[in-house]
């Protein structure tokens, strides 16, 4: 049962997601690929159980005690900032970032692995040419320190640098693997769809 409630699943989502009809590596790149995602949602969910944690000691504090803790909306807003730098890559690899689709369900695979590079390729090429400013923003934090906590800037300050480097590498995935789609023998990719 178990199973087949993945596999259907796994059906739903793709006939929701147009552009996930194309396929996805396989093998042992695949896993390895697919176990560094699970770690990356994993300390993503962290950060959000965190988030949730830190809010609800807040809230707490504020109707229980007799002062306010100071420290625990800045470190939920910290929090909240490498949530979403932990997980842009692999919402950038499943397909789950904000998109319009007017006219992909009309498409045959080969045009969808087309605009699944041009994609691909345009936010690796944003990722790469903001990644060397991301990385001098980051370093402004060395003097610095945040108000409540007390810790350099430089740790909160490189989510950028993470967010565009996760974004660079899974952009160059997304076009190896729309490029292999391209270049897989017709017969095979009308079997699959």
């Amino acid at each position: 049962m178990n199973a087949d409630h993945k596999a259907l699943e796994q059906q739903a989502l793709e006939s929701l997601d147009s552009m996930s009809a194309v396929p996805k590596l396989r093998g042992v790149i695949g896993r390895l690929i697919g176990w560094v995602d699970t770690c990356f949602l994993s300390l993503a969910v962290v950060a959000l159980v965190a988030i949730a944690g830190t809010v609800l000691l807040q809230i707490c504090s504020r109707l229980f005690l007799p002062f306010s803790i100071a420290w625990t909306e800045e470190l939920s807003r910290y929090l909240f900032i490498y949530m979403v730098a932990l997980s842009v890559g692999v919402v950038l690899r499943q397909h789950r970032n904000i998109s319009v689709e007017l006219f992909h369900h009309l498409l045959g695979l080969r045009m969808k692995a087309v605009i699944h590079v041009v994609i691909c390729f345009l936010i690796g090429l944003f990722a790469l040419l903001v990644l060397p400013y991301a990385w001098q923003y980051a370093q402004n934090g060395t003097w610095q320190t945040s108000p409540t906590l007390h810790i350099p800037m430089l740790y909160i300050f490189f989510s950028t640098v993470v967010t565009f480097a996760l974004l660079l590498i899974y952009s160059v995935l997304g076009c190896l693997e729309g490029l292999l789609a391209l270049c897989r023998p017709s017969a095979a990719r009308e079997q699959e769809s």
